[in-house]
């Protein structure tokens, strides 16, 4: 039987890995190319003439005469750590199919608890936000799921308490193979969440299918075209395979959830789904996702810890 290409590729060795960012100055160099690709651009004024003060490791303009540093206005700005640590959760993040814990993450590190989470926040942002980007498109599968909740009460399903509800969505290849899935924290399914919810992640046009739920049809107010279709269930499992691999990915990211982390709170669940996210969006290529990611991170907005506390209601 012939392997699965994407599942058995080969990925970014950790020899490699050393070889590429194994100093603070290759680590440096790559920043500094992934931000200013065709050679410094003062993000003040957008001339290109500059000079280097070694001693304070900044840019300055000689039109506007305004300094930068190469990590102002990224994701990495203020940090004290070595550009070599950052480059480590990069890359252990990425390639970890099932996630890291930050207590796992910060003994690999060497640094403390607390800092090994605020790096995992950060990089789980920077996900979130480059995957938000991009809408889905053509043919997508959505359904309801949810994470969580109490079982002493008895109370099981939609109704139990303390579950929090969260959408997952599914775009398809036209052989009916999974391209990229989005997991997006609700309020509730009310349409007019799923209506807003459908102009942020889904492209015009698109083909949406849902199982009837009386909030899906909200998607239309996304200029979407929406289809419900009615499945036989059998102790619980979709007999007609419809939704086979939005109940897949489902299962797989709470699988993982429970076996990596101990508790993942509810102001950060979006950034937790958007990890996985990413790492499935771009599955295809492994080999590359360090760079990418370090790429779009010189391009995230900075993320203080008064930020990183804020609880994020929506998606």
């Amino acid at each position: 039987m012939a392997k699965n290409k994407i599942q058995f590729q080969q990925g970014l060795s950790l020899t490699e890995f050393l070889s590429k960012y194994g100093d603070e100055d290759k680590c440096y160099q790559s920043l500094l190319r992934f931000r200013w690709p065709n050679g410094f651009v003062c993000p003040k004024c957008g001339s290109k003439g500059h000079c280097e003060i070694q001693t304070r490791n900044v840019f300055q303009c000689h039109y506007c005469r305004t300094q930068t540093s190469l990590l102002s206005r990224t994701i990495f700005a203020s940090t004290k750590l070595p550009l070599t640590v950052w480059f480590l959760a990069i890359y252990l993040i990425t390639q970890s199919k099932d996630g890291i814990s930050s207590l796992n993450l910060g003994r690999t590190l060497g640094v403390s608890a607390n800092t090994a989470l605020r790096i995992k926040h950060k990089i789980q942002q920077t996900m979130k936000e480059q995957d938000d980007s991009r809408p889905l498109r053509n043919l997508i599968l959505i359904d309801d799921a949810y994470w969580g909740g109490k079982k002493q009460d008895g109370v099981r399903g939609r109704g139990a308490t303390g579950k929090i509800p969260f959408l997952a969505s599914v775009s398809l290849s036209e052989e009916g193979h999974p391209i990229k899935m989005r997991l997006s924290r609700v309020t509730g399914f009310l349409k007019d969440e799923i209506s807003a919810w459908g102009k942020k992640h889904l492209s015009p046009f698109s083909l949406v299918v849902s199982d009837g739920l009386n909030c899906f049809p909200g998607v239309k107010e996304a200029k979407c075209n929406h289809e419900a279709v009615i499945t036989h269930t059998e102790n619980g499992y979709d007999v007609d395979k419809v939704f086979k691999w939005v109940n897949v990915m489902i299962g797989n990211v709470k699988n993982a959830l429970h076996g990596t982390y101990h508790h993942v709170s509810t102001r950060h669940l979006p950034r937790y789904l958007a990890e996985f996210c990413y790492r499935f969006n771009r599955r295809f290529d492994l080999h590359k996702i360090v760079d990418r990611l370090a790429c779009v991170s010189m391009r995230t907005p900075p993320m203080p810890q008064r930020l990183l506390k804020l609880a994020e209601v929506r998606w």
